[in-house]
């Protein structure tokens, strides 16, 4: 079992190892990390281990902050001091929550509950598995008028709701009106050339005109073709936009 530990205290950090060659033999710690940032990096960069092994409380933030930053798609097991971040922690794919100091016992029955839930949901060996393609719309159907039209998604700069209708707007100023929602859209477009930026706007990377600095970390964003508000990406979307900017969302 490959298991990465995240844990800012050297001495849990050293009990932890520890705790986890006594109860599985050939464990394999293969990264260990005290800081948001420097999980970040590294979750960004290499394949997700069997298991992440996570203080609450970290250097330089919090767990969560971390996990706001990159999908962990693993299960995780919380250790830390206070039981205040439980409910929030079994929101994540967490295994459970074991409290400091960390006794052998409440580590075993962790391991063997993650165990279980392997076995609970191993894949059917027998079934044909076979790569699912994700293929993304290439081109809409859209009224225009009287008339039917088609749009190439490579002609659209970003779409917007309004008023409870949703709207695609081309690089060339033209509006037009979707039978789709935001959210559906989301669903059926390239995550890699368009991202949702807050509840009214989803854009692609070529419609960005400008970027600056808004108050609490969020985007100001201006858009080519522009629009009469100023869309701002949203406090909660921000990180990950940060990423899809750079490529390694």
């Amino acid at each position: 079992m490959n298991v990465v530990i995240i844990e800012d205290e050297i001495p849990a950090r050293e009990r932890l190892t520890e705790l986890l060659g006594a109860i599985l033999p050939g464990v394999q710690i293969i990264a260990c990390h005290d800081t948001v940032q420097a999980a970040w990096k590294w979750f960004s960069h290499n394949t997700m281990p069997d298991l992440v092994m996570m203080d609450v409380h970290l250097a330089d933030g919090t767990a969560f902050d971390l996990m706001r930053l990159v999908r962990i798609d693993c299960p995780i097991i919380f250790t830390t001091a206070y039981n205040k971040y439980a409910v929030e922690a079994f929101k994540e794919n967490s295994i459970d929550y074991l409290l400091k100091p960390l006794k052998k016992a409440d580590l075993e029955g962790a391991l063997s509950k993650l165990s279980t839930f392997k076995n609970i949901f191993r894949p059917n060996k027998d079934a044909l598995s076979e790569p699912q393609i994700v293929t993304y719309k290439k081109r809409f159907v859209v009224r225009y008028g009287e008339n039917l039209k088609t749009i190439s998604v490579d002609d659209i700069a970003y779409f917007s709701s309004e008023s409870r209708a949703t709207y695609a707007i081309t690089y060339d100023g033209k509006k037009y009106p979707m039978d789709n929602t935001l959210d559906a859209l989301e669903k059926i477009i390239s995550p890699a050339d368009f991202f949702r930026i807050n509840r009214k706007y989803i854009i692609s990377l070529k419609s960005i005109a400008s970027m600056k600095i808004y108050s609490k970390a969020r985007v100001l964003v201006k858009l080519d073709p522009s629009v009469e508000d100023q869309p701002v990406v949203s406090y909660e979307r921000a990180a990950d936009f940060k990423l899809w900017l750079s490529g390694e969302l």
